[in-house]
Formats: C-alpha cells, structure tokens, sequence
C-alpha cells in the first residue's frame, strides 16, 4: 500500500522528512506541534478532543497543455480542465501524505493556491497546506475513505460546530471546467450599441460552466459516500490564458453523520454580538 501511494505522490523532500520526524506525537513528546491555527482555532480544535501535530503541505508544478476553440464556439476546453484538476489533486494527494507520515487523522484549514511562475505562462504552481490533526484518545471513527486522513477546508471554528452538530468531515471535493466562450459577431455587438439587452450568448456559456463544475463537486461527493457538502464555493479566474477562456472552479468539504449521534443532540444556537465598527 504504502509503495502504491508513494508512487502516486512521488517522493518526500529530505528536508521534510527531517520537518516530520520533529513534530510532537505519539512516541515523540519532546517534540513541537505547528499550525496555521488561530488561537481561538487552536482552543476550539482542543475541545473537540483533537491535538495539532504539524502542518501539511503539497505542492505540485504543472505544465499545461494547448487546446484550439472556434471563434464561435461556446464549448468546454476539457485538456485544460483536466490539466487543472490532476494538478490539484496531486498536489492535494501530497499534503494528505504528510499527514499520513506524522499519524494524522485529518487535516484541518486546507488552503489550495494557484499562481503563475513566472519563466513560463504556461506553468503553474499548485499548493495544499493545512494543519494535521489527532484524535487525543486514539479514537479511529474519524478516518477518510479509504482508511486515509480526512481533508477539510473547515476552520477551527468550524470543525469544532461540524462536530457538535453530529457529523464529521470525509474529505474535500472539487469540480473544474474550463470553458472558452464564444465571441459576438459585429452584427450583434453593433445591434446592442447603447441598449439594455442580455446578452444571451454569454449569459448560456458561464451558466453552463458553472453547472459543469458544480456537477463534478457534487459526484465526487457521492462517490465518497457523503451524506453532503457544506462550506461549498465557487472560484472563477483566467489563470493568465487568452480572452474568453475562463476557469469555474467548485470546492467544498464532504461531510457524513456520526455514527450513533442523535439529531436531538444539535445544540441550541447562541447569539454573538460584532464589535467591529
């Protein structure tokens, strides 16, 4: 199993290694445990029973590819939204196998990030960091699928509420759609000279991507076996690439009952006053 993954993930930086084998846990309490928390974070992910170990990170460098659309086409650029999710997803695989390395039950504040490197438009960076989190007592129900760490982009806060609430993170999942929209003839674009009118063409083709990568979010969801997604949103951003060519990207955090946990038990809300001006 472990020789599959590392095949999956390729290998572990030296220099992380000796980061993981410093971390405090089981059999290492001299350690020190890092996190991005906060302290009202780190206070209410203590409450919940869980211990930080140290952050996970994963980090992918992707080439992509080259993919031509008509003029006039409204239609979807499925070498670049491939591109762009296998890059994630690496990148995403790394990080939970940091955090399978320290004996993490999960991850907890996932953050994905995209940018461009600069020797080469075409080139992108992919990052996935957050903190890996134990269960204090040893308790296994908290697992991914697959036995795996779970992955959340849920804050402290959140996880804590998640919990209280009856239910737990499985893992976090995503939908891309790169879609190239088509232009408006001369005819049409002089015709709306000075008019309020939709315009129509545009207003099918980002409607349709959005569904697109919603839709994909949403099976994966289904095929974790979650009983849903909270925390769901929706990027959009053109990554540096031609006009009318734009990415939808959907992500959210799978979520799953726990077992045992009666829907009586949801606690009542309480009422917290802002004193931001």
């Amino acid at each position: 199993m472990a020789d599959t993954t590392m095949a999956k993930v390729g290998p572990v930086p030296e220099h992380a290694l000796a980061r993981l084998a410093g971390l405090r846990r089981a059999g290492h309490p001299d350690g020190v445990f890092t996190s991005d928390f906060s302290v009202n974070e780190f206070l209410l992910v203590r409450k919940a029973g869980f211990e930080p170990i140290g952050l996970c990170v994963g980090s992918c460098i992707y080439h992509l590819g080259f993919q031509m659309a008509g003029w006039s086409a409204s239609v979807e650029l499925d070498v670049l939204s491939t591109a762009m999710y296998e890059a994630r997803a690496l990148a995403m695989e790394r990080m939970r196998h940091e955090a399978a390395q320290m004996g993490a039950d999960g991850i907890v504040g996932v953050r994905l990030t995209v940018k461009r490197m600069e020797w080469d438009d075409k080139v992108l960076e992919f990052v996935a960091i957050g903190t890996g989190i134990v269960h204090a007592t040893g308790h296994q129900g908290f697992k991914g699928p697959r036995g795996e760490p779970f992955t959340s982009a849920l804050s402290g806060q959140d996880f804590w509420t998640l919990l209280q609430a009856g239910y737990r993170p499985l893992e976090m999942v995503m939908g891309s759609c790169v879609y190239h929209v088509a232009r408006r003839g001369m005819f049409a674009s002089m015709g709306s000279i000075g008019r309020n009118v939709e315009l129509t063409n545009f207003s099918v083709a980002l409607y349709e991507a959005r569904e697109i990568a919603m839709e994909r979010m949403q099976l994966e969801a289904t095929r974790a076996g979650a009983e849903g997604v909270v925390g769901a949103d929706l990027h959009e951003g053109s990554h540096g690439w031609s006009t009318h060519v734009i990415e939808f990207f959907a992500i959210g955090t799978a979520v799953l009952p726990i077992e045992g946990h009666q829907p009586e038990d949801l606690p009542d809300p309480k009422l917290v006053l802002s004193v931001n001006s």
